[in-house]
């Protein structure tokens, strides 16, 4: 071996153990958030099949402001993450206090819009002559609506500690927030059991328990974070004031490029629930989409953390004045996100059916979707997650346009119209009396080849725009 080589090796490792010190404890917590997803999913599958379409409906609206909540916090992570590895202990005080300050009102106005939405939202993503799930939609909705401010307070907050390199602690209060998010499932959606001579106590409110159970849980969290952040290199933040404006642009800056992808990612899932909408038994495929995906982050989390890892390590490296570590930490990040992911694929693309059929509880329509779902992303999930870490570090880089682009092209100039014409038969309406002259009728099977497919595209391009580096230049 000849030392360019041997010196490879060795920065090899280096970086690997650079991105993995920052990432397990964001793996490992994501680990256990596709426990809480698969425990959530199995304790509503056990409900009547409206719950279940109505909480595949309800799944657009909690994706956007979560990932909203995820996009703001990405101002405040680059700004944070920046200031830490140039060593300007008084500026990432202060981008923290002034993310959080932002989080907190954009949370409250966030959860008024998304209660007064919910009822207009299901009326249009739920066949019109499923009312039931129409309404187990809006009471689910409702209760989730709760929890919104504390979902972008800990998205903040959490994403601040990670940029001065503290992924352990969001782990432990995480590690938390999901254990009890289990506990109030089962208390608030079942009615009271009788287990020996105890009689367990139950709310019996079905769907709407559950949107309630992630509301409380969340808000116990937040109020977590809020007083232990104080004892951190990051300052205290309880004595609230509104944000600044200067520091309100600034952040925003970094942040609205990451939120208008937000929200045309969601809008892209919208609309492609209005395709699953006109495919024979509309009602069964919205369930088992939302079936799938709870098992498809079963492959995705562990990219997910790698992402985040990514995103802060990045951010510091440019802090650092130092492009050439942060583009060879995003590569390793990637490459073992693409890793991982591979070695999850075969056993679901071999079991989807058993899977799906666990969380269920024998409703065969949707267990079959389900699986014609997960087997056609897992022939594709290895290039969602190169997108998914390559992206991630731009943000944290601070470059929030070309994640942006790319998702745009992807998702609104590749997969929805790929999903309806694919899905739809010829002359399905696309817009008032206009009809389309095209279209495969391949019923909900066609929009599960489009979603697949799209994800191979985000792998290619967030490479290209990767090695391409216009992120080493970006001012936060």
């Amino acid at each position: 071996m000849t030392e360019n080589a041997e010196n490879s090796s060795v920065k090899t490792e280096t970086y690997t153990k650079i991105v993995w010190t920052l990432a397990w404890p964001v793996v490992a917590v994501n680990s256990l958030q596709v426990v809480n997803i698969l425990f959530d999913r199995l304790f509503i599958g056990s409900l009547p099949a409206s719950a279940l379409t109505g909480h595949g409906g309800a799944t657009t609206i909690m994706f956007l402001m979560f990932s909203l909540a995820v996009a703001l916090g990405t101002g405040t992570t680059a700004i944070v993450s920046r200031a830490f590895g140039a060593k300007t202990r008084t500026e990432y005080r202060r981008a923290n206090r002034q993310g959080f300050r932002l989080s907190v009102v954009s949370g409250f106005l966030f959860a008024a819009l998304t209660w007064v939405c919910a009822l207009p939202v299901a009326r249009a993503v739920l066949p019109s002559t499923d009312i039931a799930a129409q309404m187990q939609m809006v009471r689910f909705i409702e209760a989730y609506s709760i929890g919104l401010p504390a979902i972008f307070v800990i998205q903040c907050l959490a994403g601040s500690l990670r940029g001065v390199s503290d992924t352990k602690s969001p782990m432990v209060i995480t590690s938390v927030q999901i254990g009890l998010h289990l506990a109030f499932n089962y208390l608030l959606i079942f009615p009271p059991r009788q287990m020996g001579a105890f009689t367990l106590p139950g709310a019996n409110m079905g769907l709407a328990g559950a949107g309630l159970a992630l509301s409380l849980s969340a808000w116990v969290a937040a109020l977590v974070y809020t007083p232990f952040v104080g004892k951190t290199p990051l300052g205290p933040v309880s004595n609230f004031k509104l944000p600044d404006k200067d520091w309100v642009i600034r952040i925003l800056k970094v942040a609205l490029p990451a939120c208008v992808m937000s929200v045309l990612r969601v809008l892209s899932l919208t609309a492609f629930t209005l395709a699953l909408k006109q495919v024979p038994d509309g009602s069964t495929a919205i369930a088992a989409m939302s079936i799938g995906f709870a098992i498809e982050s079963v492959m995705f989390m562990p990219s997910f953390g790698l992402s985040v890892a990514a995103g802060a390590l990045v951010g510091q490296s440019l802090g650092m004045k130092d492009p050439i570590r942060a583009e060879k930490i995003g590569w390793t990040a990637a490459h073992w996100a693409g890793a991982v992911t591979l070695a999850l694929c075969g056993p679901i693309y071999f079991f989807s059916f058993q899977i799906a059929d666990i969380l269920v509880d024998g409703k065969i329509g949707i267990i079959t979707e389900a699986a014609a779902l997960l087997r056609w992303l897992c022939l594709t999930e290895v290039f969602f997650a190169y997108a998914m870490v390559l992206l991630g570090a731009m943000q944290g880089a601070g470059d929030t346009v070309r994640p942006l682009w790319i998702t745009v092209f992807a998702l609104w100039f590749l997969r929805v119209p790929l999903a309806f014409f694919l899905a739809l038969p010829v002359g399905f309406v696309i817009l008032g009396p206009m009809v389309s002259p095209f279209g495969a009728g391949m019923g909900a099977s066609g929009a599960w080849i489009a979603m697949s497919s799209t994800q191979l595209v985000q792998g290619v391009l967030a490479a290209i725009a990767w090695q391409f580096g216009k992120w080493k230049t970006m001012k936060v």
